[in-house]
Parts: structure tokens; C-alpha cells; sequence
């Protein structure tokens, strides 16, 4: 091999370089303009988002944790409730429900995809309702690492069992399974804007996607401080602007007009940049499924790949040699949630998430960005072979 290389895990920069001029064009636009909260930027990129989602409705917010909580806030999820969520996941998945004061219940993953195992949703709620403390109320399931969750499956089960299904697309907004978003079964959507996201923008920020106009417009009321709506004016004599009459305890969760405008400059080109993602999953594949167990895609479905995650019996071993040679890694969720101290006292599934335990041993995420050029997917294809080849 060449002479060591220093890469980025994720280059936000190479897209910068290509996307910078449109981009600061479309940035000083809406600073001239003077409306930098909730500006016609914001309004154009929630129209379009939703179109890109396959929804009739997208509400831009904050952040990507927001945008779980928002509706859990609207549904007046609270005390007594569980919603049901993976342990291999970020904390935001769980970190909303005690917000609102309810219970996560932790839920094991599939062994191939990462995500939610429907077998162990089915066995938790069973559990839940038999202990009788909890009431069962929402599932949330994640489209970790990019590729979406089991939906059909889940769908099914929160039909049964009268549950709210929130998808949780935070690393995955733009997956498909059998060419349908998401939202195609979920209630909800949601997902974020932070920087390392497939679509990310040049801070935080983050949206719900819903096809239920009546819980925008909720969810519209709650990220501004509990605002009144059209219906909550209705037959009211007030003469006054109804951002100054709040019906409900709310939140401040707006996504800024210059985000705005810079997620659309980047909306623009994501399907290409999905497509790109492909192409590197592709060739990770290729060429390292014979030294690593590559990750599986749920049939039928398509990845945005937020990171690509192979699994290895050494993965200390592994990340030190890649760093050596100037590879970056990333070793995600080496800690579940559920053995964390903020949510150790929370329920799990009656299997005690066996197949979430091994997988926080073994999976490691290589570079992965749409500008990952051949010659660097190369290097660390031939750089991750060869570390194998000498820790075997």
C-alpha cells in the first residue's frame, strides 16, 4: 500500500467544497432578508421535505430529539405509559418518553439488520400488559444506520394492540422498503438535521413528518409555546395576534430560516447523494464480505447509510490498526441504553436483549459520505484487509 493517508470519517467538508457557493448564496439571501425565525425559507423547505418523505405534512423544529417528543406531547403520552423502543440506539430514541413522564420499554434487534426484532416487541407488550404497571401505549422503531426498520411487521403488531407507531428515521430519512418512506406505516416520521446525518444542515434541527392534519396542526401549537391554533380560536372574541393566547405548556423548537435555507440547497441533490452512499455500501460489500460479516438490508429495502457497520470478533484490535494508518472508526452503541444509569430501572422485553448485547461487542462503522472517492474506498478496504489478516 501507499504511504498512510489521514481521512475523515464523515467529510462535511468535501461537500461544503461542492455545495459552498449555492449554499452561501442561498445563506446571505435570508439573512437580507431579514426574517430569520420561521422565514418563507422554512415553509418552502417543510412543503418540500414533506414531498420528499412521501407525507402530506412535514414540521421543521429544533432538533431531532424534539421532533420525537413533539408527538408523545400531542398524543399526551404520560405517567403509567410505556412506549416501546430499541436499547442499540441513541439516546434520544428513549430520552423523550420520560420527558413526558412514561416508562421505555427496551426491545431486542434483529441479528441482521439492527433493528427492531417484531418477535421481542410482540413478547414486551405481552410482559407489559401481564405486569399490569404499565399501560401500552406507542412503539418507536428506529431506521438505524440508515435502512429501514421492519415496518409491515410492527405496523401489524401496533394495529393489534391499538398502539401509535412513531419511525424514528433520524440516520434514515430518504430509506425506502419496497419503494414506500416510512410514513407509509408509521403515524409519524421524524427525524435530524445535526451535521453528520445523511441530510444535515449547519447546526441543529429537525422535523416530523405526518399525513394527520390535525396533529400538525398540535405539534404546530407545541413547538411555539402551546400557541393557539385556528380551532382553538374559533368562536373566541380575541382581538389580539393568538401567538399571546397559549392553550397548552409547549416548547421553543423552530428550525432557524438560515437552516432552512441550507437543507433546501442540500435537499436538492440528496437523492444523488443516496444513490452515491449506495455505490460505496456496494463496494464495502464487494470486497470485505469475504473477511467480515457486512451488513444486511431488509429485503426490499434501500439504506441512506448513515454509517456502514461490519462485525468482527476483534474491534479494539481492528480500530487500532485503522488508526494507525489514518482510517477512522466508530464503534456504535458500545453501551445499550438499557445499561446505562439514566435508564437501568426501565422494563425490557422478558429476553433480556441478548442479541443487542453481542452486537455492542462486535460492530464497527467505516467512512462513509457521499465524496468518498474510488481510490480512498480502496485504502480502507485494502487497510481494513489487511489489519483482519493480522489479527487473525
Amino acid at each position: 500500500m501507499s504511504a498512510p493517508k489521514t481521512l475523515a470519517f464523515i467529510d462535511l467538508l468535501a461537500q461544503r467544497r461542492r455545495l459552498g457557493e449555492r449554499i452561501d448564496k442561498a445563506v446571505m439571501s435570508a439573512v437580507d432578508a431579514g426574517q430569520w425565525i420561521m422565514g418563507p425559507q422554512v415553509r418552502e423547505f417543510e412543503k418540500r421535505l414533506a414531498e420528499f418523505g412521501g407525507a402530506k405534512f412535514a414540521l421543521s423544529c429544533a432538533n431531532g430529539t424534539d421532533a420525537l417528543a413533539l408527538p408523545l406531547m400531542a398524543w399526551d403520552i404520560g405517567p403509567g405509559d410505556a412506549v416501546f423502543c430499541p436499547s442499540f440506539t441513541f439516546a434520544a430514541t428513549a430520552e423523550v418518553v420520560p420527558w413526558v413522564g412514561a416508562s421505555p420499554v427496551f426491545v431486542d434487534i434483529l441479528p441482521d439488520t439492527f433493528n427492531m426484532n417484531p418477535a421481542d416487541l410482540e413478547a414486551a407488550i405481552a410482559k407489559t400488559k401481564a405486569d399490569g404497571k404499565l399501560t401500552p401505549k406507542v412503539v418507536i422503531a428506529v431506521d438505524l444506520f440508515g435502512q429501514p426498520a421492519d415496518y409491515p411487521a410492527i405496523k401489524a403488531i401496533c394495529d393489534r394492540e391499538g398502539l401509535k407507531l412513531i419511525a424514528d428515521s433520524a440516520q434514515g430519512f430518504g430509506c425506502t422498503l419496497d419503494g414506500k418512506h416510512p410514513l407509509h406505516w408509521a403515524d409519524v416520521a421524524t427525524t435530524s438535521f445535526f451535521p453528520a446525518k445523511p441530510l444535515g444542515c449547519y447546526g441543529d434541527g429537525g422535523a416530523v413528518l405526518t399525513n394527520d392534519a390535525g396533529l400538525v396542526e398540535l405539534m404546530d401549537s407545541l413547538r411555539v409555546h402551546g400557541k393557539a391554533t385556528q380551532r382553538d380560536v374559533e368562536g373566541r372574541s380575541f382581538a389580539h395576534d393568538p401567538k399571546y393566547l397559549n392553550m397548552r405548556v409547549g416548547m421553543n423548537s423552530r428550525l432557524d430560516t438560515i437552516q432552512a435555507a441550507i437543507l433546501l440547497e442540500k435537499l436538492d441533490v440528496y437523492a444523488w447523494e443516496i444513490d452515491r452512499r449506495n455505490e460505496v455500501a456496494d463496494r464495502y460489500a464487494q470486497q470485505l464480505s469475504d473477511v467480515a460479516r457486512t451488513p444486511a438490508v431488509i429485503e426490499g429495502g434501500r439504506s441512506t447509510w448513515a454509517q456502514y457497520t461490519i462485525e468482527v470478533e476483534d474491534r479494539d484490535g481492528l480500530a487500532q490498526a485503522l488508526k494507525a494508518v489514518g482510517v477512522p472508526t466508530a464503534a456504535y452503541y458500545p453501551i445499550p441504553l438499557h445499561m446505562q444509569p439514566a435508564y437501568d430501572s426501565h422494563p425490557l422485553s422478558p429476553s433480556g436483549l441478548p442479541v443487542t448485547l453481542d452486537k455492542a461487542k462486535r460492530v464497527i462503522s467505516l467512512p462513509m459520505h457521499p465524496d468518498l472517492n474510488v481510490e480512498d474506498q480502496d485504502y480502507i478496504i485494502q487497510s481494513v484487509r489487511n489489519a483482519i489478516g493480522a489479527n487473525a
